[in-house]
């Protein structure tokens, strides 16, 4: 896993209002009842924990250039810890399905991209959004929810809209991975973390990566 970033001044800064005003009781409230409301869709019933997060962020380099793409970010915990490893706000782009979570999203991080959209469809919810290739993609969406070819019909679509190398990162509760870590087309490859304990329910982080072509180095 790649180390965890010191928090640069300028992050602190620009987490410190979010920070107080956000209330864990409130965003676990939202989590729990969006779960009842809708469990396939919300997958989790409560926001990823600050350990999780800071993993999940670890992936994405702010040195590489473009967006960021972040599905499924709730109420904003990876968010927070994007912004904390160093990425502007206006570099992150977020799909966020619930309108609710959408509202609460753009509130809380005034300056970056929400959209209201569905995550599996990457390609049309997107569109030219983006600029450009984007950096990495980050992604709490409930892939086990979903079937197989829909799961890698996603990582197809986020690849093709990042920079050859770019990680897909996922995090996981089971001890399978969300997307086979064995690739027979050779499209991807993955890796994994180690199991972040101290989220509730422990978790994992996978990252899925789509190889450079051969030569690439050398362009």
């Amino acid at each position: 896993m790649p180390p965890l970033r010191r928090t640069s001044a300028r992050a602190v800064a620009a987490t410190r209002v979010i920070r107080e005003r956000k209330d864990p009781l409130e965003d676990e409230a939202r989590f729990l009842r969006s779960w009842f409301e809708r469990p396939l869709v919300t997958g989790a019933v409560t926001p990823s924990g600050r350990m999780l997060a800071r993993t999940m962020a670890a992936y994405a380099d702010p040195n590489v250039a473009g967006p960021v793409i972040e599905l499924g970010p709730g109420t904003g915990p990876v968010t927070e810890a994007l912004i904390r490893r160093g990425f502007d706000q206006d570099r992150l782009v977020l799909v966020e399905f619930n309108p609710d979570f959408c509202t609460l999203l753009r509130r809380r991080f005034p300056g970056v991209t929400v959209i209201c959209g569905d995550a599996y469809r990457i390609r049309d919810t997107l569109g030219d959004r983006l600029g450009s290739l984007s950096a990495a993609t980050i992604s709490s969406l409930p892939l086990f929810t979903k079937p197989l070819e829909q799961r890698l019909e996603l990582l197809q679509g986020a690849h093709d809209l990042m920079r050859p190398g770019a990680p897909f990162v996922q995090f996981t509760y089971a001890v399978v991975p969300p997307i086979p870590a064995k690739c027979e087309a050779g499209s991807y490859t993955a890796s994994r973390s180690n199991r972040v304990w101290l989220n509730l329910p422990p978790a994992r982080v996978w990252v899925y990566r789509r190889p450079e072509p051969q030569g690439a180095a050398a362009l």
